[in-house]
């Protein structure tokens, strides 16, 4: 088990039920592969440049561990998704 994190940001439309339902989806995702999760709600911030002719985000981080063939399996879950905006998945040293 490896560990990685992953700081990903939604879109500003969501209401608080709908961030905390792709919030729990996705770290459900990760203990449903055997790992686990740990996520730290940023919350509301302003981008640094526009994303889809918007100004603001929803941003969170989530820290856990992993098979190494994981990462791109929750990648391919937060592209489809519409509701995320940006996603960078790292392995910190």
């Amino acid at each position: 088990m490896n560990k990685y994190e992953v700081l990903y940001i939604l879109a500003p439309g969501l209401d608080e039920a709908e961030i905390n339902a792709q919030v729990d989806k996705f770290s459900k995702l990760v203990t449903d592969n055997g790992g686990e999760a740990e996520v730290n709600k940023w919350g509301l911030k302003k981008l640094a440049y526009p994303i889809n002719f918007k100004n603001d985000g929803y941003y969170v981080l989530m820290t856990f561990t992993a098979n190494p063939e994981f990462p791109a399996e929750l990648e391919r879950q937060m592209r489809i998704s519409d509701s995320v905006m940006r996603f960078l998945v790292t392995k910190p040293e």
